[in-house]
């Protein structure tokens, strides 16, 4: 009788693992304790990621840097870009750099806004060096329309420097209360007169380096007041106005007001500099604004660099929604 050939049924011996797992099990069935369950992750969860190497570096990096864009594109020194999109290195560079290789000419240029503004002057209200020296203290972060709406009651009652260093800031208070900053403009103005009367006797000094001293009084209100009295600035007022339009002229591919003022000394002759403020800043108020400028009907749109696209030049940073700042070109 033939035999027939049986297939092992031997089971494969169990791992290490299993070992482990069965004496484990064993054990807790001798000692009677019943181990609590493993928390299960609830049904449909969403696995935990697992970040990737140099995310958490990177995350810090965007946080330091300042600012995520539109669509999580973190731009280049905090700067979002617009649509999501990193801006192109340099761009703004570039274009600020050409538009200063075709510059209005400044000399023509200052001769048409002559023309154009015959009646450019200084538009705050004042008798003399001391008001003129307080209103331009008052004028920051405000217009020279709501000064001149504030001075007349303050200078009825206090119309010199010794007056005024009489005062306690809370007397002045009241008079000034319609314009930002009111308090620290109030101790600003009765502190400089204080120092007028003690140092100055009682008048406003002539030269830059003293005005400076007085509280309140910085490079740009000093050289207002040696422009408009005396005709002998130290340098060239850079106002929103001024800084605006000298970008949009190719001035200046500055930002800061300072270095712009540096760069319009070297370009413009020296006894044009005060002039050259208030002609700027005409033309900013009545033709060259910040939004819309009219350039049609603007008598440099044949010379301006930035003509028909003026808008886009000189703008102060915008806020988008996530809160950071977008600076056009």
């Amino acid at each position: 009788m033939p035999t027939t050939n049986v297939r092992a049924t031997t089971k494969p011996p169990r791992s290490a693992i299993e070992n482990g797992a069965a004496a484990r099990a064993q054990a807790t069935a001798a000692s009677g304790v019943t181990p609590a369950p493993k928390p299960t992750a609830p049904r449909g969860a969403a696995k935990a990621r697992v970040a990737k190497p140099g995310a958490a570096k990177a995350k810090a990096g965007a946080a330091k840097g300042g600012a995520v864009a539109k669509g999580g594109v973190v731009a280049k020194g905090g700067v979002v870009a617009k649509g999501g999109a990193p801006p192109k290195a340099g761009a703004a560079a570039k274009a600020g750099a050409a538009r200063h290789a075709r510059m209005a000419p400044p000399v023509e240029t200052l001769d048409r806004l002559r023309a154009i503004h015959p009646d450019a002057h200084c538009e705050l209200d004042h008798d003399g060096p001391f008001q003129l020296l307080v209103a331009t203290v008052l004028s920051a972060q405000t217009t020279d329309v709501n000064v001149n709406k504030a001075t007349p009651r303050l200078f009825a009652r206090f119309p010199d420097a010794a007056t005024l260093a009489r005062a306690e800031p809370q007397e002045v208070e009241p008079l000034v209360s319609t314009l930002g900053f009111f308090r620290q403009k109030a101790k600003s103005i009765v502190g400089l007169s204080r120092r007028l009367v003690e140092d100055f006797d009682g008048e406003v000094p002539r030269r830059l380096d003293d005005l400076v001293t007085l509280p309140g009084v910085g490079r740009k209100t000093a050289n207002v007041v040696l422009g408009v009295v005396w005709n002998t600035p130290e340098g060239v007022v850079v106002d929103t106005h001024v800084q605006r339009i000298s970008q949009r002229l190719g001035w200046t591919t500055n930002t800061d007001p300072v270095k712009i003022e540096q760069d319009l000394m070297r370009l413009i002759p020296k006894d044009q500099w005060d002039p050259t403020s208030h002609l700027l800043i005409f033309h900013g108020r009545r033709v060259c604004f910040a939004r819309k400028p009219n350039c049609e009907g603007c008598g440099l749109n044949t010379v301006c660099p930035s003509a028909f696209d003026a808008e886009n030049v000189g703008r102060k940073p915008k806020r988008d929604r996530t809160g950071a700042s977008r600076r056009e070109a």
